[in-house]
């Protein structure tokens, strides 16, 4: 399908789509940054099946472009109403994060996929343009299934960064042409879990950047120079988040959007889960689902919780220009993107 059919797409579906409906519900976060769910938002149907919802970008025309590993349909594209406008993949058993990056004045999806051990570059409409393979050569790796991708995080000179959350927390660097550069970080003494798991690079000093990374199962975010030293001298270095497990990152008009998995939620129900939004010195101000951030008077963020039951497991989220917040979750019974709107 060519770009001008995957954009003609959207009048036929549209037919399809569910209801409009205004955001209705209890108001959730704090401050000046509260919202309220937009009921049905995206829910499509037995045609167009979700399983696990891991990732979720949008592209320059407004497009919500989610990533789910059902290999019905791997890359679901809404528009903002939630109506289908295309969707695509049954290659990708195991898809996990998504990146979506301009190179050479056209926008590419970087794709990671847990069950083949590689990430995948392509099309906004599909077309494979290339993929990376587990970094044997490195000798850090005895098999193939010792990696196993979550993310990838990308500079503005189209270098970028595969991190491996689920394998052995290893952080492989390759440069614009796709070239293995180096790899560090990682655990020697075995597999962990949920270690490097999500981040972005953070471009906001054009001069300095780094890498910002969720580093859920430990609870902070991590801060690293490209070389993989931890940025003491831009303190903080780490932001410590007790009580969440940040699993994604976005930065959205100066402020940065988390999604965290509740690190309270009982072990026999559903997991559960609330977002933060951080203003640009990494302090909280605003937990949606959850408790309110309390400081104390040494500047120590208290434990955080989820409060409402809004959020089974949110993986990935992603701010449009109105100020709304979509949400993509894991393990969450099979269901499609919440969409938040501000208050």
């Amino acid at each position: 399908m060519n770009r001008r059919q995957f954009i003609q797409t959207s009048a036929a579906t549209a037919i399809a789509a569910p209801c409009l409906r205004a955001a209705t519900g209890p108001v959730l976060g704090q401050g000046s940054h509260r919202y309220r769910v937009v009921p049905g938002w995206g829910i499509l149907g037995e045609k167009t099946p979700v399983k696990n919802c891991h990732g979720i970008v949008s592209d320059r025309e407004g497009h919500i472009i989610l990533l789910t590993d059902h290999t019905a349909n791997n890359v679901i594209v809404y528009d903002k109403a939630g109506r289908l406008v295309h969707k695509w993949g049954t290659e990708l058993p195991g898809a996990h994060g998504l990146s979506i990056v301009e190179e050479q004045g056209r926008e590419v999806l970087y794709m990671t996929d847990l069950e083949k051990h590689k990430v995948v570059k392509t099309t906004l409409d599909g077309e494979l343009l290339n993929e990376w393979l587990w970094p044997s050569a490195t000798g850090l790796y005895r098999k193939e299934d010792e990696y196993k991708p979550s993310w990838t995080l990308h500079l503005a000179n189209g270098d970028f960064f595969i991190l491996d959350g689920y394998g052995r927390d290893f952080i492989t660097h390759y440069d614009k042409n796709g070239k293995f550069v180096k790899i560090f970080g990682g655990q020697p003494g075995g597999i962990t879990h949920w270690g490097p798991h999500g981040g972005m690079a953070d471009l906001r000093d054009p001069a300095r950047p780094s890498l910002l990374i969720a580093m859920s199962d430990q609870q902070y975010l991590l801060r690293l120079a490209l070389d993989g030293q931890r940025l003491e001298d831009q303190k903080p270095a780490q932001i410590d988040l007790p009580g969440g497990n940040p699993r994604q990152i976005r930065l959205h008009k100066g402020l940065f959007y988390l999604a965290h998995l509740a690190d309270n939620w009982p072990k026999d129900r559903e997991s559960r889960g609330f977002l933060s939004v951080l203003d640009a010195d990494f302090r909280v101000l605003s937990n949606i689902g959850g408790t309110p951030p309390l400081y104390d008077a040494s500047g120590r963020l208290q434990t955080m919780r989820h409060q409402e039951d809004i959020f089974r497991h949110p993986h990935d989220l992603i701010v449009d220009d109105e100020d709304s917040i979509y949400v993509a979750q894991f393990a969450s019974g099979n269901t499609y993107p919440i969409k938040l709107e501000r208050v």
